[in-house]
């Protein structure tokens, strides 16, 4: 599903339109595997070859091995992500082996916050984080695109002051 589309439908009738999280997000991770697993088995390589032998340099390709294995899990996590807006809440899903499905009423969000680090902004990416009354709700959507962050940062704010509102 990484060039599919965005938006999929669960199987039951008026389930809520889920929005998966942008391919971006999965080549900068993977970006970022390949960068620090790269160097370390240069590094290993270097060393191992210079101080233990050539024959030792082979262990160097343990973290090419962890890179395949991480390359995989960093695409199915990145298909597990996924969020839909309804009427009174924000539902967050993810995980693979555990899958763990967050649901955030707009009345109780406190502040909602989109933060970009200079790795994410480079990717063109930005992270909502929605902060609740309760530290343990707090719940983070990763990866969106700048432009959806901000709609979505608007609209849950709207949302949370009607909702808050009301009570």
């Amino acid at each position: 599903m990484e060039t599919g589309s965005l938006e999929y439908e669960r199987a039951a009738g008026d389930d809520p339109a889920w929005t998966a999280l942008p391919p971006g997000l999965l080549r900068m991770r993977r970006l970022l595997l390949v960068v620090w697993l790269g160097l370390l088995a240069v590094a290993l390589g270097v060393l191992l070859g210079l101080l233990a032998g050539p024959a030792w340099a082979a262990f160097a390709l343990l973290p090419l091995a962890l890179l395949a294995w991480g390359w995989v899990l960093l695409g199915r996590n990145w298909r597990s992500w996924r969020y839909a807006e309804r009427a009174d809440d924000l539902l967050i899903g993810r995980g693979v082996l555990w899958r763990e499905e967050t649901v955030v009423p707009y009345g109780r969000m406190q502040l909602v916050e989109v933060t970009s680090g200079p790795v994410e902004r480079h990717f063109g990416l930005a992270t909502v984080q929605l902060h609740t009354a309760a530290a343990a709700t707090d719940a983070t959507i990763p990866g969106l695109d700048p432009a959806e962050a901000e709609r979505l940062r608007d609209r849950l704010t709207e949302l949370g002051e009607a909702r808050s509102a009301g009570l």
